[in-house]
């Protein structure tokens, strides 16, 4: 009888013999980049699009415990009525939120689909932002801690590690606190500080992005609360060295591209929809 107890089964063996090989190689390529995602066909689809990814942001906010209290708005532009927009309804927590919890918001804090509450102080900084900056689709503030604790020493950040020259010559400072945000004027001189740069520290407040998309403005955010992490940390243990100012401008143009953010954020999302598909309803 044949002793077939040291025998591989053939898919096992091509894989290490060559003699048998079911595998073939197609002709060499580089990519050493994703292929570009294709627009929507219509504002149903956009919207849609948008929603599922608003949504996940705010489940990913709360895993990375961006989630405190009742403090914290994200908000998606409308592609159909460019005043409006979606944001998340006050007082659910965000690693709750399903699509079918987004309100759509116009340009007066109106809810004019779903049911809200709506977080005044959302309307009032977010509403500005989208008036102020037509192209931006998608702005995230939240009170996470290492932003908070960084926005307490009233100064931007340096470029210290490659990952924050993302923000480098990119971010700005609103150092006028005055208490929680709840008219349009202080959403106005918030919205004029942050002027045409990603992100805005808002002194002894927290942190706020801004970007083209949802995903743009969500791994920002996530990213630029990683940043303040990384100083507050370096700058405890030592006198940490900032990266020269030519080699900084130079890594902000390699690693600061909305489409970057876009597929950080999207390798979330997958994992997160997977885990949590009641996210989509």
């Amino acid at each position: 009888m044949t002793d077939l107890s040291h025998a591989r089964p053939t898919a096992e063996r091509s894989a290490f013999d060559g003699e048998s090989s079911t595998f073939r190689r197609h002709a060499p390529l580089r990519k050493f980049w994703f292929d570009e995602v294709p627009p929507r066909e219509g504002v149903a689809e956009e919207r849609r699009y948008r929603q599922e990814r608003l949504a996940v942001a705010f489940r990913l906010f709360a895993r990375y415990g961006f989630d405190q209290g009742l403090a914290g708005h994200i908000t998606a532009r409308d592609p159909e009525w460019p005043d409006h927009f979606w944001v998340n309804p006050f007082g659910r927590h965000f690693g709750r939120i399903r699509v079918s919890d987004l309100l759509l918001v116009n340009s007066q804090g109106e809810i004019v689909v779903g049911e809200g509450p709506v977080n005044q102080a959302a309307f009032a900084i977010h509403a500005a932002i989208h008036e102020a900056r037509p192209e931006v689709v998608a702005a995230a503030h939240t009170h996470s801690l290492y932003g908070k604790a960084w926005s307490t020493l009233g100064r931007k950040l340096d470029p210290l590690t490659q990952d924050s020259c993302a923000f480098y010559q990119d971010h700005a400072l609103f150092d006028d606190f005055c208490g929680v945000v709840l008219d349009t004027e202080e959403g106005a001189r918030i919205a004029a500080a942050l002027g045409g740069n990603k992100a805005v520290i808002l002194k002894n407040h927290g942190i706020l992005t801004a970007g083209p998309s949802v995903e743009a403005a969500a791994w920002w955010y996530i990213a630029l609360d990683n940043a303040c992490h990384a100083q507050l940390l370096a700058e405890a243990a030592g006198a940490p060295q900032a990266i020269p100012h030519e080699m900084a401008a130079l890594t902000h143009e390699q690693v600061g591209r909305a489409n970057g953010a876009l597929f950080a954020f999207q390798s979330l999302f997958e994992g997160l929809v997977e885990a949590e598909p009641d996210v989509l309803t």
